[in-house]
């Protein structure tokens, strides 16, 4: 058991499993801001109820990502020591301000909105939720600072064999930062997109299976309403599910346009600062023009595939010219040309050196897991494509006011949630894998061997052994398949308890008796 594996798949499964809150928080944090201040101006129920429930689902995911990215930062110390000791001066500073700025502010005036409704004036409370959801974006900024440095070292310089930060401001307006921010914040919102789309289908079909809304002879929507279930299905619950799901179908399109673009250009760096990552990308093995639609290959013996069993299938000539150069012309170098030249600048083996163990004097490898980087940069596509036309046929299918009375479209809705989720995976493990014999990538625009840069077999705690760190990849995976199975009852519960489920009163019935006056703690709750 090599402990350098282990704490990757550690390092990984956490990291993936944290993401997959964290584009949900962002998204949905400035969507119920955006609903809170349209019931604000408009008095309008079905603003309040939006923004409560939504408001509900954005705590849940909320507190579950906070407690699974703790474990990111203790990583850092227990299992990359090495790294910690290299990165420190640099890494630490955007993590800090992360911290002691944009998470404090978060998450204070989070509480304040949490406890304040019907204490608070409603401006001042309106304000508290735009501050916890403004702050959660400049919480990924500050992250994706410290992300994009790895990816590109800008502003520092080695002393004593540590990077050492001599340009702040180089280091935060990074040119890598500042594509990856925009990429990411679209990312987010597509997924808040898919969410309240998938929902929302969810609510209206209920209604139509129900028998409580139905259609006339042109197919328009006769809204209904059943007063044995109280106001969690009147008219007004109508209008709470419709508008949502269109607000999320505008939103998760719009998000992929941006996405597109965004993406577009974070693509044209990563062909100048990692050349290698993107001829991985698109199995280029030999110079050239064309775009792989489909390549096959074979493991080799060391279960990772390799120029000599890749066949490329269906290419589309130009196409790779224009992602990388905005021409059609310009070759695009391929892997068998950039290795000899990754060789020449960083060396064919690992140094002799205490800090890389048993590794020391090992080949280098500098072609990323091929399959890897292949398939999960069409999957980011794909997944992010498919999301954007759902999204567009929902629009279609509910011009008229509701959804079919079809239980597969309702289920095949709700099952689209996941499609943002997986194309924002699939990108930044397709961004991280892509990078890799580095942890720090060098920076192209230096000369020398002396450019900031880590192998990542430099990288892990050489004091902890495989089995330590096997003990903790097991814990942490079993404590984090708890923490998905709360948060997945937790969001079903108060899913399908619908509006009812952030406002109790709504669930009143005629003949309940007298209606217990709300405390300050059940929305908390």
């Amino acid at each position: 058991m090599d402990p350098l594996e282990i704490a990757r798949w550690q390092f990984g499964i956490t990291t993936v499993y944290h993401f997959l809150m964290v584009p949900l928080t962002i998204g949905l944090g400035l969507l119920v801001a955006v609903l809170q201040t349209a019931w604000h101006r408009t008095g309008r129920e079905e603003y309040l109820r939006m923004t409560k429930f939504w408001g509900k689902l954005f705590l849940i995911n909320f507190i579950m990502g906070v407690a699974t990215g703790i474990v990111q930062e203790f990583q850092f110390g227990m299992a990359w020591s090495e790294y910690s000791r290299f990165v420190g001066d640099v890494f630490g500073a955007p993590l800090a301000m992360e911290a002691l700025l944009a998470f404090f502010v978060e998450s204070t005036f989070l509480g304040l909105w949490i406890f304040g409704w019907d204490r608070l004036p409603k401006r001042i409370h309106l304000a508290c939720i735009w501050c916890a959801s403004l702050a959660t974006i400049l919480s990924a900024y500050f992250i994706l600072v410290a992300n994009s440095w790895m990816q590109h070292p800008v502003g520092t310089e080695i002393v004593e064999g540590r990077a050492v930060m001599t340009d702040a401001w180089a280091v935060f307006t990074n040119n890598t930062a500042m594509v990856t921010f925009p990429h990411t914040i679209f990312g987010a919102f597509a997924v808040a997109g898919g969410f309240l789309l998938g929902i929302s289908w969810y609510h209206l079909y209920k209604r139509r299976s129900a028998g409580i809304d139905t259609v006339d002879a042109q197919g328009r929507v006769v809204v209904g309403e059943d007063p044995e279930l109280g106001r969690n299905r009147d008219r007004t619950d109508h209008a709470v599910w419709l508008k949502s799901l269109r607000l999320g179908a505008v939103v998760a399109m719009v998000s992929f346009a941006g996405v597109a673009f965004s993406g577009h250009a974070q693509a044209q760096l990563m062909f100048e600062q990692q050349p290698m990552k993107m001829a991985a990308a698109e199995a280029a093995c030999h110079d050239g023009t064309g775009f792989s639609v489909l390549t096959i290959g074979n493991l080799g013996a060391d279960g990772a595939t390799t120029c000599d069993d890749v066949v490329a299938v269906y290419e589309i000539p130009g196409l790779l010219s224009f992602l990388a150069n905005d021409d059609f012309t310009t070759e695009v170098k391929g892997v068998n040309t950039l290795l000899p030249e990754y060789q020449e600048k960083y060396g064919t083996h690992l140094p002799h050196d205490s800090i890389y163990g048993d590794r020391a004097g090992q080949e280098i490898n500098y072609l990323p897991l091929m399959e890897v980087t292949y398939w999960g940069f069409r999957l980011m596509i794909t997944f992010g494509g498919l999301a954007a036309f759902a999204a567009l046929v929902a629009l279609w299918m509910t011009r008229k006011g509701t959804v079919p009375d079809n239980r597969w479209i309702s289920r095949l809705a709700v099952v689209g949630i996941l499609a943002p989720f997986g194309a924002n995976s699939a990108g930044w493990i397709f961004t991280e894998m892509g990078r890799q014999p580095f942890v720090v990538v060098p920076n192209p625009s230096f000369e020398g061997i002396d450019q900031v840069f880590m192998f990542t077999a430099a990288a892990v705690s050489p004091g902890v052994s495989a089995g330590e760190m096997l003990f903790s990849l097991v814990a942490l995976t079993l404590v984090y398949a708890v923490l998905l199975v709360v948060e997945l009852v937790l969001l079903t519960r108060f899913v399908r308890g619908g509006a009812g489920s952030a406002m109790p009163e709504l669930n009143h019935r005629p003949g309940d008796g007298p209606q217990r006056d709300d405390d300050v703690l059940s929305f908390a709750y």
